[in-house]
């Protein structure tokens, strides 16, 4: 740790710096779709059941997606929020009317004409690109990848600054590795999940804490604490990077030299976060300190049950184990369904716990229920 400690100051400078440039740019919050918490949305559902049954899987996916569509289509954006959004569409089945969602996605890419956003080098904005690339692979168009591969073309030459680590904060690891993982596997090029990898294990040594296994948001986080005294982890941060570590292993050759690292950190996250699974199925924002949350969080609960849900699927997390945690977490987020369709409980945008009201929306907290429930319905026998 000794060694780390002169990377982390400069760590903490970069990253106010960082943080003074990104609020001079536009923000998600400007844009109306991406999410709102009103003062009263109406009634929870009463027709949603925790079953694991394909029928009632299939009624809670498309009750959420279905509204949620009809909120965001013709507001379709690049930044990270929406691209959350996007992969949660995608993961859809077949037979969850999932051609609709993709269909709407196909349309969103040719909007943008399968740009990605227009920071360079930054993670947020290379998020849309697991969407344009998993729309390749069903449409064979290499125009819909072209721009994709050219801006990661360039930054797999970029030269590591210690000074100005790339992917400073914890929700990168779901924003640009699973591109570059996939843009790998797509074109056979492996300089891209060799970037990945070199990149991915620079952020773990500064933000990944071997003990309690798991992250800090940033280096500004490392030596923050709860209210009852325990180290400040933020639900969604983790969230982001077991999402993160599902979508590059779903990718990764089995034969990858580093892959068991991967698996290695996915399961011990597995075992850290269900430890602190609430009653009610779910996580607080910050996850050790329960007491000060009132409310569950719902996104970060939902990447979790998606990560948890496709290790058990995947056998790299203990079926036995692990599955009554699953059930208990897909029953929990179902309680937060409002009758319209409407996914509340979900954060706003932000860097660290914070409070939210039981009504609040938004689209990043509904693409992880989407891929939670994807999930879901592919462990349900019938």
């Amino acid at each position: 740790m000794g060694r780390l400690i002169p990377y982390i100051v400069v760590f903490c400078l970069v990253f106010a710096a960082l943080q003074t440039v990104s609020a001079q740019l536009p923000t998600s919050e400007k844009i109306p779709a991406v999410g709102d918490s009103p003062v009263d949305a109406g009634p929870l559902a009463t027709d949603l059941s925790p079953a694991f049954k394909k029928k009632e899987v299939v009624h809670a996916l498309r009750k959420v997606a279905d509204w949620q569509l009809k909120h965001v289509e013709g507001s379709y954006e690049q930044d990270w929020t929406m691209a959350a959004l996007y992969v949660g569409f995608m993961a859809v089945p077949p037979d969850v009317n999932g051609a609709t969602y993709q269909n709407a996605m196909l349309s969103m890419g040719k909007q943008f004409s399968w740009q990605l956003g227009p920071r360079p080098e930054h993670a947020d904005d290379q998020a849309v690109g697991q969407t344009y690339l998993e729309l390749y692979e069903a449409n064979h168009d290499p125009a819909m990848i072209a721009p994709t591969r050219q801006r990661m073309g360039v930054l797999v030459t970029r030269t590591d600054d210690p000074q100005k680590p790339l992917w400073w904060w914890c929700d990168a690891l779901f924003m640009a590795p699973p591109v570059l993982a996939t843009l790998s596997k797509d074109t056979g090029n492996t300089t891209y999940l060799d970037f990945t990898n070199r990149e991915w294990w620079i952020t773990s040594s500064l933000l990944y804490d071997s003990k309690l296994h798991l992250y800090s948001r940033d280096a500004t986080f490392l030596n923050k604490h709860e209210v009852n005294g325990a180290k400040l982890f933020w639900s969604r941060g983790n969230g982001w990077v077991m999402g993160g570590l599902v979508r590059v292993l779903e990718v990764m050759p089995e034969s990858y030299p580093d892959r068991v690292k991967y698996v290695t950190q996915f399961q011990q996250m597995a075992k850290a976060i269900a430890a602190l699974q609430g009653t009610d199925g779910l996580w607080r924002p910050g996850l050790l300190d329960a007491a000060a949350y009132p409310l569950p969080e719902v996104s970060g609960s939902a990447f979790d049950t998606y990560a948890l849900a496709w290790g058990v699927r995947t056998g790299l997390l203990d079926r036995k184990q692990y599955l009554p945690i699953v059930k208990k977490a897909w029953a929990g987020l179902l309680t937060h369904v409002y009758a319209d369709g409407r996914l509340g409980c979900i954060q706003p945008i932000g860097s660290s716990p914070d409070k939210f009201t039981a009504t609040s929306s938004y689209v990043y907290g509904v693409g992880a229920f989407l891929l939670a429930g994807s999930e879901i319905y592919k462990l349900s026998p019938n």
